[in-house]
């Protein structure tokens, strides 16, 4: 973390990293893409973003993948990749208050996309660097620079190019790279399991005999989360307004069951 915030080594890697992938410039904003799912379930990917070689927290962006999950991880890069930088044109389309160039004058929101980075990492190889270098060719965006940075070896992957770029493992560059990385993983797997729990919850409830979409809502609303409701006895349950006593044991024991399965699986 020291190393993290010490202004000399952040100012050496983002130098490195111009120097080993031939950039016009410093690359001040970095963006990076990873793709979770489990078998090909509830995938999700993240953005994250670092400026001056800090994390950017608040700029952090989710996405729901839709159709690029049939194709894989590189499907799912390729639909964030044109989703992020389509809004990003709509937006530089946009009128602009010059007061608040960063706020939408239309809703008083923060324009999330309103700015490119000038590299932008995925989380692969050659095939996953090439068809993200290939959305941003079809949008017609040229200036933002794309890698892939590959986990096994720490292979940095360049558009086009035959053999990947080995950064020496003691570089600032590798070690930026590395947690920009490391941080859109552990923001797409967060997400990810939030993801698969809602995903689990529901399917639970909807198991219920008779449970509508008005109760279960209300039931929802009542305890707050699952979990509550799960910790619920029959009689707290059957209090809910519009839930009776039958309901109540059928909810009861149906969350219990499927507490029981999690807990062997």
């Amino acid at each position: 973390m020291r190393r993290a915030g010490d202004l000399t080594a952040r100012s050496a890697a983002l130098q490195e990293l111009q120097d080993a992938l031939g950039l016009d410039s410093a690359p001040l904003r970095i963006e990076c893409t990873d793709v979770s799912h489990v078998q090909g379930t509830d995938v999700v990917a993240s953005l994250v973003v670092f400026e001056d070689g800090l994390a950017r927290k608040s700029e952090y962006r989710r996405f729901a993948i839709r159709e690029g999950a049939e194709g894989g991880d590189v499907g799912s890069i390729a639909e964030v990749v044109r989703r992020r930088f389509a809004r990003y044109q709509q937006e530089a389309a946009a009128p602009v208050d010059p007061d608040r160039p960063g706020i939408d004058p239309d809703t008083g929101k923060p324009r999330r996309f309103a700015y490119p980075p000038n590299l932008l990492v995925v989380d692969g190889g050659a095939p996953q660097v090439a068809v993200a270098a290939d959305v941003l060719a079809e949008l017609g965006v040229t200036d933002v620079a794309v890698i892939g940075l590959a986990k096994r070896l720490e292979e940095v992957w360049v558009p086009g190019e035959p053999d990947p770029v080995i950064l020496p493992r003691t570089s600032e560059a590798l070690y930026l790279l590395q947690r920009v990385r490391d941080e859109a993983h552990r923001f797409a797997i967060t997400y990810h399991r939030q993801k698969r729990g809602q995903r689990m919850t529901t399917s639970e409830l909807d198991q219920v005999p008779g449970l509508g979409q008005t109760r279960k809502a209300a039931l929802l609303k009542h305890f707050g989360s699952v979990r509550k409701l799960r910790e619920a006895t029959v009689d707290e349950i059957s209090g809910v307004p519009g839930v009776g006593r039958r309901t109540a044991e059928a909810v009861h024991a149906t969350l219990a069951s499927a507490g029981k399965e999690r807990e062997s699986t």
